[in-house]
């Protein structure tokens, strides 16, 4: 049981309900909310719990094609085929998928939206054609797992957004410590997608950073990864490229507001920071050590960042 649970990465899975306990504890002031909809109530736990169950899926599928490359990229932290059988994780697989699209049958029903099903169903799909296929093609697995990092603050800000929809008179405006006034669905939208964006720039990345870092597994099984075509130099040039658009992008999301106090920027400064270290290391890279640390570097960048709403809301009780 233990290496099973090894392999759907509970860590992982931690900063993501934590993401989305996160932003709906921040957004719980932005609006107006039924029991249904509060972000204590057992609808919102079912949709952070369905998203969880889905993401370990992935983890453990995504092992189960890899066997091949981890013997040789990662043989220290081989599971499949070494303490679980195959069909075992395969099994454990499809019945975490099929639970979560069991509770987002549930959640699309009483909550009366189809979005949970189709989100749910696409994102158990686009794991497996990512693992079996798309993560060896140039590009597009890259492309596809930073875009369903990036759904985990979008399907908060759609559960949000629903409920103000139907709740709130449109005129009316929130003040969202320490942002300035918004409607508040126009406040969920641009919040939601302003961490949706981070989250796919940095996760983007991450992904060609990890590509870098299993060139010898990838090569082995023919992979076309972004540095077995274009080589390590252009890797790390797309790196850098992506990792200035975050900060760009960060230094935007706030340019929206005012007379946002110093201690505000505190996470987000955090992320930035990092963001910047992992610059300079790839400037320096040049073997599988460097850029597990550039890697960590991201990540972690990336968990500051997803979880600056937490920070902003303790910023409105104990300010």
């Amino acid at each position: 049981m233990i290496h099973l649970i090894r392999l759907a990465r509970p860590l992982n899975l931690l900063i993501i309900a934590l993401t989305m306990y996160g932003l709906g504890w921040y957004l719980n002031d932005a609006v107006e909310y039924s029991e249904n909809t509060d972000v204590q109530s057992v609808y919102f736990f079912l949709l952070v719990f369905s998203t969880v169950l889905i993401a370990a899926a992935g983890n453990i599928i995504n092992d189960y094609f890899d066997v091949k490359a981890d013997r040789v990229n990662k043989p220290e932290r081989l599971i499949i085929g070494k303490h679980i059988k195959r069909r075992v994780a395969i099994v454990a697989h499809w019945g975490l998928n099929f639970l979560a699209f069991s509770i987002a049958i549930f959640l699309s029903w009483k909550l009366e939206t189809y979005w949970y099903v189709f989100i749910h169903l696409l994102s158990i799909n686009i794991l497996w054609y990512y693992s079996s296929y798309f993560k060896r093609k140039l590009f597009t697995g890259n492309i596809l797992i930073a875009g369903l990092t990036a759904l985990v603050p979008l399907l908060v800000g759609l559960y949000f957004y629903q409920s103000h929809q139907l709740l709130e008179s449109p005129n009316q405006n929130y003040f969202i410590y320490p942002f300035d006034k918004f409607r508040g669905d126009k406040f969920i939208v641009f919040l939601s997608f302003a961490l949706a964006g981070f989250a796919f720039l940095l996760n983007f990345a991450r992904e060609v950073v990890k590509d870098m870092e299993d060139v010898e597994g990838d090569q082995l099984i023919r992979a076309k990864t972004v540095p077995i075509v274009f080589g390590f130099n252009k890797s790390k040039l797309a790196i850098s490229t992506i990792l200035f658009s975050a900060i760009a992008a960060i230094a935007f999301f706030f340019l929206q507001f005012k007379g946002i106090e110093p201690i505000v920027f505190l996470f987000v400064g955090f992320s930035t920071l990092l963001i910047i270290i992992a610059f300079v290391l790839l400037l320096k890279a040049n073997e599988k050590a460097n850029y597990k640390m550039i890697n960590a570097c991201i990540k972690l960048a990336m968990v500051f960042g997803l979880l600056s709403p937490i920070y902003w809301k303790l910023l409105i009780i104990y300010g």
